[in-house]
């Protein structure tokens, strides 16, 4: 009779503890849905006054790292130029100077994005061949795409006439910008369709 008793009481204590556990579970599942970051980012790069550099830059969180590409156009043939983040996502003025100084909250000095100190927004020089495109790629672990460490939507990205020379305070020696670019979610099918054809 007792075994016959706790044969039975076995699978009822399961149920209960199924359906006891079962809203905690749905609730933690929906906290992780709520709070789940955004893995893809966009800057649609527009000249500035009197200046023809445009284009469109992707950022891809993957795990703690963060892959940049940039695929430019309108700019000077076979030159370097400048490319970084920028503190503020206005691009309202003519000469972009609304977008602030380079991104960085951490108070490092300027340098190349290799280095161990160095600006949030530091990404180094795109190249652009005999007409005047640049097509770069680059991945960075000091940054997110909306995470704890230095997240970048809503910053903006700038595009310089000169190279960065990766060591002149605070901006490398850049030059004017000729493109600006404010840093938002992306469509992440836009983003694949639009490079695949790379």
């Amino acid at each position: 009779m007792r075994q016959t008793m706790k044969r039975h009481l076995l699978p009822l204590s399961l149920l209960y503890l199924a359906i006891a556990i079962s809203p905690c579970w749905a609730q933690d599942m929906a906290t992780t849905n709520k709070h789940k970051k955004p893995v893809m980012a966009i800057a649609v790069i527009h000249p500035t006054e009197g200046q023809s550099a445009h284009g469109t830059v992707f950022f891809e969180q993957v795990g703690q790292q963060v892959k940049v590409g940039a695929d430019l156009k309108g700019l000077k043939p076979h030159t370097r130029h400048g490319f970084h983040i920028h503190e503020y996502g206005d691009c309202s003025a003519p000469d972009a100077a609304s977008a602030g100084g380079h991104y960085n909250p951490e108070g490092y000095p300027h340098g190349a994005p290799t280095d161990a100190e160095r600006h949030a927004g530091d990404l180094g020089n795109v190249e652009s061949d005999a007409e005047g495109r640049a097509h770069h790629e680059i991945t960075v672990d000091f940054i997110t795409i909306d995470g704890d460490r230095n997240p970048i939507l809503g910053k903006a990205v700038i595009v310089h006439s000169k190279a960065d020379d990766l060591k002149t305070q605070p901006t490398g020696d850049a030059g004017g910008r000729i493109g600006c670019g404010v840093i938002g979610l992306a469509n992440p099918k836009t983003i694949f369709d639009g490079h695949k054809s790379h």
